[in-house]
């Protein structure tokens, strides 16, 4: 009897041992194909790490967001996807302050324009300003926080294509080096006090003479006196309505701030974005048009400025109406637009 008991104990332990050591190779096959999985997506993003330390660290990151995304999209209740973008290897708090960089106004201001232009329009059902040649191509800002600049010039580019029907990509830089009144270059600044400098300056000059170079710079005088396109003032689109907005947006792309600080919107890869989000607005977009999906849900069209990898080739499809009145990510909040 002892001797079949002893032989029971020695089988259960044995089968202990097996499953504990299939166990850990299982997570051993788990994490070669995540290290293998970062070693590709090292390659594709052409990153390199200065050290072990540092590649051990960013794997770590790298590994908790890929399976936060991963949990997303398994889990299927969104109508939106994620995915490993050039950003995976970063913390949400270090994307937001590498870039984002709209600062929100410690208090919000009138607009020193009362009037709303567009006020008494009828708005078409879907609006595509890509599709009438007004958009440039999406740009990349890079590590430095100035979102602001490009959503100010993509809506100068709008309007001055509307106006003259040449679409001219301009100058970010430009406002960068030489917008410092107001605006703070890489830290940070607003649209329309962008707006307030290009009306200034009589206009900016083109990409290509001031080309952008992703870090804070000197004023390049004589560069930015070759002026490409011009703006006669700005408006701002009244606060928190989106029916404002879109009359707004069915005449000319206009520049928005939303609350991009999620880590949904930092892995936006497709879909309507739906995702949980607030109203302290940190990041200038620009609006170029809006619809409806197939399954009924309506959107705004969002021009970003983290290049063509991220999103729907650089652009997110953001759900419109929704019960708050200042929209989804506060997007109906601080809207303007410059005029010609």
């Amino acid at each position: 009897m002892a001797l079949t008991l002893n032989w029971k104990l020695a089988f259960v332990a044995l089968l202990v041992l097996l499953f504990q050591a299939s166990r850990a190779t299982s997570r051993s096959l788990y994490e070669a194909s995540m290290i293998q999985k970062h070693e590709l997506w090292m390659a594709r993003s052409g990153r390199a790490y200065k050290d072990d330390v540092e590649k051990a660290k960013r794997f770590t990151i790298f590994k908790d967001n890929a399976e936060y995304i991963d949990s997303v999209n398994k889990a299927g209740i969104k109508p939106y996807k994620l995915d490993i973008n050039e950003f995976a290897d970063l913390t949400n708090e270090e994307f937001r302050a590498s870039h984002n960089g709209y600062r929100m106004p410690s208090q919000h201001k009138p607009s020193e324009i009362t009037s709303f232009k567009y006020e008494n329009v009828t708005a078409p059902s879907t609006m595509d300003w890509r599709k009438e040649g007004v958009v440039t191509g999406v740009k990349d800002q890079g590590q430095c926080g100035c979102c602001w600049a490009f959503s100010a010039v993509a809506a100068t580019e709008g309007i001055n294509k509307i106006k003259t029907g040449k679409l001219i990509s301009l100058s970010e830089q430009e406002l960068v080096d030489c917008d410092t009144s107001s605006d703070m270059g890489c830290e940070g600044g607003l649209m329309d006090d962008a707006f307030k400098f290009i009306i200034k300056n009589h206009g900016l000059t083109t990409e290509s003479n001031y080309p952008y170079e992703g870090r804070d710079g000197t004023c390049k005088t004589g560069k930015e006196s070759n002026h490409a396109a011009e703006i006669t003032s700005y408006e701002d689109v009244p606060a928190n309505s989106e029916s404002a907005l879109l009359k707004a947006v069915a005449n000319q792309p206009v520049s928005v701030a939303i609350d991009a600080s999620g880590s949904d919107f930092q892995f936006y890869s497709s879909g309507v974005f739906t995702g949980e989000c607030g109203t302290e607005l940190d990041h200038g977009v620009t609006a170029v048009g809006y619809g409806e999906a197939s399954d009924g849900t309506k959107y705004w069209l969002v021009k970003n400025s983290w290049g063509t990898s991220w999103g729907e080739n650089g652009y997110i499809r953001m759900q419109r109406n929704i019960d708050a009145e200042e929209g989804l990510c506060g997007i109906a909040m601080q809207a303007s637009y410059p005029t010609a």
